[in-house]
């Protein structure tokens, strides 16, 4: 830790905003819809030498702190952690001990971001943001600084209604390039990534056909099994599943679009029995085809 001046902030060329308490209680109030999840703090400290923080009673928010360049360290629940550039953390709103500093000799520099919201515990839960998870690397991330200048920006021009939904709206797209930097950040394409990628190329270009995991496994000379792995690792599903609803996606477009019957629709799809088509749609949409053609006429 540091032995030097402790500081919280002053840092020379670093931009703060913080916006009071009240501006958030009345615009919850006004609109409690717009706002389940909120930017309280933001923050860019360059090079920040002798940067200290600690908090005893944790916070109540969410602090996201990404590392662009230099070394910084955090204690959590009574666990030391090393920050160093093209890391990000995300610690979850807590009441156990926190404290962060900056390296003496090699200073961090880092974007940060406080939020909360009346949904912030089941947020977390969902996203699986814990205690426990310690830094984690990210490609060098220009899209989350340039959501993070715009945020800067539309609070630095007041707390209107729609600066404020502005800001709130991109902390989520913020949120999402840490998250999920493979949709976000170009990365130099690795070779299971690129297997994903002309898998579901082939998938829509052939959403006519019954294609099998073994014509999916063989494009690209890998064992179903392996295939499948790596598949539903990088999208969250079986191949099959994501080719029904790639199939499902398309019939949606074609229901909407035009007037073709039922049948010509799945068989534009390669269902040949429609009452299959059918039962299928019902399963991944939630609503038959019928009904469905019909309600997007009414709602278009």
């Amino acid at each position: 830790m540091s032995k030097g001046f402790k500081r919280r902030d002053g840092f020379e060329g670093e931009k703060l905003i913080n916006i009071p308490q009240k501006v958030w209680k009345d615009a919850i109030e006004r609109d409690p819809i717009l706002f389940p999840v909120y930017v309280t703090q933001i923050g860019y400290f360059p090079k920040a030498s002798y940067h200290y923080r600690e908090r005893r009673k944790g916070c109540e928010d969410n602090i996201l702190i990404y590392c662009l360049q230099g070394i910084g360290y955090y204690v959590l629940d009574n666990k030391r952690y090393v920050m160093r550039a093209n890391q990000f953390i995300m610690i979850p709103a807590t009441d156990r001990y926190i404290r962060y500093w900056s390296d003496d000799l090699d200073p961090w520099t880092i974007y940060w971001v406080h939020f909360t919201g009346s949904v912030i515990d089941p947020f977390n839960k969902s996203l699986n943001v814990s205690l426990s998870k310690g830094p984690v690397y990210v490609p060098f991330n220009a899209k989350a600084i340039e959501i993070w200048q715009n945020i800067y920006q539309t609070l630095e021009m007041g707390y209107s209604t729609e600066n404020l939904c502005s800001a709130c709206f991109c902390l989520y797209h913020l949120i999402a390039t840490f998250l999920f930097p493979e949709r976000h950040i170009n990365i130099e394409k690795n070779e299971s990534g690129d297997i994903i990628t002309k898998t579901v190329l082939n998938m829509r270009n052939n959403l006519d056909k019954k294609l099998t995991v073994e014509d999916m496994a063989i494009m690209h000379t890998l064992s179903v099994s392996h295939f499948s792995n790596l598949f539903r690792k990088a999208t969250g599903m079986p191949p099959i599943d994501y080719f029904i609803h790639l199939k499902m996606q398309r019939a949606c477009q074609l229901l909407y679009s035009n007037s073709a019957k039922i049948k010509d629709v799945a068989l534009d799809l390669g269902y040949e029995d429609p009452y299959y088509f059918s039962r299928t749609f019902k399963k991944y949409i939630g609503t038959s085809p019928e009904q469905y053609r019909l309600t997007a006429k009414n709602t278009g």
